[in-house]
């Protein structure tokens, strides 16, 4: 139930996640530190198709979700109670 009279305005950044080129933000840090780290470290250009590909399905499934690396990570961290 609303007051007449009385609107509040919501911004969309108050709640939509924070994105870097498309894809949640510390996903796009750790993949852009693990394929700096093979591309200057084992100097394979291969490295450059894979981030390519990797951040590509970040964006795809972001469009899905934008909570799911946080929806991964929450599921690595989550304890097996039922051992089947």
């Amino acid at each position: 139930m609303s007051t007449p009279g009385f609107q509040i305005k919501v911004h969309s950044s108050l709640t939509s996640p924070l994105l870097m080129a498309g894809a949640p933000r510390q996903f796009t840090i750790l993949n852009a530190t693990l394929w700096a780290a093979m591309l200057l470290g084992l100097q394979s250009l291969w490295a450059i198709p894979g981030w390519i590909v990797l951040h590509f399905g970040a964006v795809m499934l972001t469009k899905k979700d934008p909570y799911f690396f946080q929806v991964i990570l929450r599921h690595i961290r989550q304890k097996i109670f039922y051992k089947v």
